[in-house]
């Protein structure tokens, strides 16, 4: 959640109101137009308070062509009418709303099956408001977990967590917010994520785990997990460390297990202790709902689990906020039951191949290289050929906007400060025929941009407004 500030001078102008918002006297529309920085001093009509925040409203980016975001901007209208039917439902008062926290155990079970837990009856999680909480509560888990086993020298010694320096934002946070070192291996070359090794390397005995990414956001690819835990399986021979795997699958762990079924990332492996998803990203619903799963309770310490019974009955949570809307977790569940593995599967195959399509058209325009095809999360990243110098992609992606799309340009992290790329996140609903409209729109602007005299990017630091 972005932090705002009051407003640095008061504005006294009012809020401008068409007469005819006026239910019943078109002119006391104009003469009690509102205030825009405080509160107004007596209330208005629903009517004109709908029009004035919808006409505002319409100066936001169209989301069915926003790139940039991996949040699921489309669902059907059926599920639109479950969501409204429990926007009241508080999730956390499970007392009073049973059937909405059963329908979240049995998508914790379906998760659990899904991911191949060797006892889904023993697996334990929880519903959270995105993969940011979800990652937070394993990263938390991990940590306690670790001080059990140090409780002789924590807190003097200060504990670690290994991950690629592609790793989302949340990740940094929690080790902030958690006091834990974040050790993070650049990115090298073509390696755009995380070296197994050269993760083994830098773990030691203060380290709480390694997090394993299921879909880089930075350019699409699968960090290779089962390589990964075997670098730890060979560490532990060597030095008796005994390092978990958690598997940030914010977006992977609802692709893989539909369209990547051979490969092996997930409770198969015994050393992942845990994994994350959004159900709000390619879990098909939209946003605020992740997952969070832990192999068996020992994973989890108990001690981290409150009970509550002030509402009603004796309910254990694991969350660091506590009401929060049931409306999409009834929409996970529905999405569940009305696509099955077979649905699932149609969807992500679909999405994938607009992606894999799309990137070989943008491969043959000869302006650009691509990074990644979309082959593994349906997702691409591509910068301009080595011949290109006219322009550069922060000059691509303002220049798409002027067509309403939003195409994400950015600088990679550490080792990697010299690449720039454009990335586009194709999700359901971004169909072969936007994917047609949207090369239509770069191949009609490549003209001119060719005629530039030289890149208009001054500071690319400044130019990089996306950071999903």
């Amino acid at each position: 959640m972005p932090l705002h500030q009051g407003q640095p001078k008061p504005d006294t102008r009012p809020r401008s109101v068409n007469p005819f918002y006026g239910e019943a006297n078109p002119v006391s529309g104009m003469v009690e137009a509102p205030p825009k920085h405080r509160l107004p001093d007596g209330p208005m009509p629903p009517t004109t308070a709908l029009q004035l925040v919808h006409d505002e409203l319409m100066l936001d980016g169209n989301s069915r062509l926003n790139l940039a975001t991996f949040v699921t901007t489309w669902m059907e209208p059926q599920a639109g009418i479950l969501m409204a039917e429990c926007r009241d439902k508080n999730m956390i008062d499970k007392d009073e709303y049973p059937r909405t926290a059963e329908l979240e155990r049995r998508c914790v079970a379906m998760l659990a099956d899904l991911w191949n837990a060797p006892d889904p009856s023993a697996t334990v999680g929880c519903s959270t408001t995105g993969s940011s909480e979800a990652c937070m509560l394993a990263g938390m888990a991990l940590k306690r977990r670790w001080t059990q086993r140090n409780a002789d020298r924590y807190p003097g010694a200060r504990p670690n967590l290994i991950m690629g320096v592609n790793v989302q934002v949340c990740w940094e946070k929690f080790c902030n917010f958690w006091e834990v070192e974040a050790r993070q291996i650049p990115m090298e070359g073509d390696r755009f994520h995380l070296d197994p090794e050269a993760a083994a390397q830098l773990c030691d005995e203060n380290t709480i785990g390694v997090v394993g990414i299921l879909g880089s956001t930075f350019d699409g690819s699968y960090e290779p997990i089962a390589e990964l835990c075997a670098a730890l399986d060979r560490l532990q021979e060597r030095t008796g460390l005994d390092i978990p795997v958690h598997v940030d699958g914010a977006s992977g762990a609802m692709i893989a297990p539909f369209i990547d079924e051979d490969l092996v990332w997930d409770f198969r492996l015994p050393r992942v202790s845990s994994i994350n998803t959004s159900g709000h990203k390619y879990g098909l619903v939209y946003p605020g709902v992740g997952w969070a799963l832990w192999r068996t309770a020992a994973e989890l310490p108990e001690e981290l689990v409150f009970r509550v019974n002030y509402l009603g009955g004796d309910m254990p949570t694991f969350a660091l906020n506590f009401s929060r809307p049931g409306a999409q977790v009834v929409a996970q569940y529905y999405t569940f039951l009305r696509l099955g593995r077979d649905g699932y599967r149609a969807v992500q195959q679909t999405t994938r191949d607009v992606a894999r399509a799309l990137a070989e058209r943008v491969d043959c325009l000869g302006d650009f290289r691509l990074i990644t095809r979309g082959d593994e999360l349906p997702v691409f990243a591509f910068t301009t050929a080595p011949e290109v110098t006219a322009y550069d992609v922060f000059d691509v992606s303002r220049r798409m906007r002027e067509s309403g799309w939003l195409l994400p340009a950015y600088t990679f992290p550490e080792n990697r400060e010299d690449l720039s790329v454009l990335r586009v996140v194709c999700r359901n609903g971004f169909s072969s025929d936007l994917a047609d409209l949207f090369i239509e729109d770069l191949s009609r602007l490549l003209p001119e941009l060719r005629r530039q005299p030289h890149p208009s990017t001054h500071d690319k630091a400044a130019a990089t407004s996306f950071h999903h």
